[in-house]
């Protein structure tokens, strides 16, 4: 099944969540080459003069390989700043704005941006009216339940969002203060949907094809946002679109295949970042990957510990690479 989000027709109904300092442009690539339907850029400031930084430049990187649809999420509290951020990032060949008010890391909240920003619905509604008028590329917006379990407003933010014009909403399913505690709460998402009739993105806890399912039976929602659950299996969005589409599983990957991907996977971060950089960022990567293959946990220390590409590269083929073709996962 497709989804459109405006005039924007994408080809599934699971989606990667935007992550800052994971969904990074090799990252996005690789998941979008097992089936996410759309990939969304890491949370970019809406203060351009921020921009100049290497870590910005990283973040509006687009490849020129990349065939994707180009989504960039953006955070920030004054409308006017929001919309020239937005007017520049569509300049610059972004097709959809998405809206960030779902971070709940305290240096972002601190500066009234991402899920603070909840406690101020007429605030999200400014913010919103100045997005949409500001672009002609469908305006989106992530959010979290409310600010905590006593003030869930999930649904008063959605229609809000929906009067401003938005063309699709993703909710997480944890308030503000729950951070990443606790089990997802899907019953505001269903109240969402069942109040608006933009397209309702449902995101939170979702880690197999059964529970994509499961949440999207529960709730009615339009479609599913993988965040957590793709580290370290980036194929889960092959996995959770056969069984969306077939009911069926998808056959499992050799674990020869896995090696492969996971070496390619490290070989576009070190094109990406260079040397240095592409080292640090291979590691958070590889400690996902060890979790999930406990008989390579045994070289994670090695793994971390390697200062250079070709150390690190040659590590993770002793790691990974004498994984046995005939060997499922």
């Amino acid at each position: 099944m497709t989804l459109r989000i405006g005039n924007l027709r994408l080809a599934g109904r699971v989606l990667l969540a935007p992550m800052a300092g994971v969904t990074d442009t090799p990252f996005r690539t690789l998941c979008r080459e097992f089936g996410a339907a759309l990939t969304c850029g890491e949370m970019l400031s809406a203060d351009q003069s921020l921009w100049h930084t290497s870590k910005s430049q990283r973040r509006m990187a687009a490849s020129d390989n990349d065939t994707g649809i180009r989504a960039v999420q953006l955070a920030g509290s004054d409308p006017l700043q929001l919309a020239a951020a937005a007017r520049a990032q569509v300049d610059q060949g972004a097709q959809l704005i998405d809206l960030n008010l779902g971070c709940p890391v305290k240096k972002v909240c601190d500066r009234w941006c991402g899920s603070a920003l909840l406690e101020d619905e007429p605030l999200v509604g400014r913010l919103l009216d100045a997005l949409v008028r500001a672009v002609a590329v469908p305006v989106t917006v992530k959010i979290r339940t409310g600010p905590d379990p006593l003030r869930r407003n999930a649904v008063r933010v959605a229609q809000l969002a929906e009067q401003s014009g938005v063309a699709a909403i993703a909710i997480h399913g944890r308030t503000r203060a729950e951070r990443f505690s606790g089990q997802a709460e899907y019953a505001t998402i269903a109240a969402v949907k069942s109040m608006v009739d933009i397209p309702v993105i449902a995101n939170g806890d979702i880690t197999t094809p059964q529970q994509a399912r499961a949440v999207l039976m529960a709730t009615g929602a339009d479609a599913v946002m993988i965040g957590r659950a793709a580290l370290g299996t980036p194929w889960i969005f092959r996995d959770v679109n056969a069984f969306l589409d077939s009911s069926q599983f998808a056959p499992r990957l050799l674990r020869a295949s896995m090696a492969t991907i996971i070496l390619r996977h490290l070989e576009s971060l070190y094109a990406f970042y260079g040397e240095y950089t592409g080292v640090r960022m291979a590691r958070k990567h590889l400690v996902r990957y060890c979790e999930h293959h406990a008989d390579a946990g045994a070289m994670r220390g090695a793994l971390l510990a390697a200062e250079d590409t070709a150390s690190q590269f040659a590590t993770a083929q002793r790691a990974f690479g004498d994984w046995s073709a005939a060997a499922a996962a």
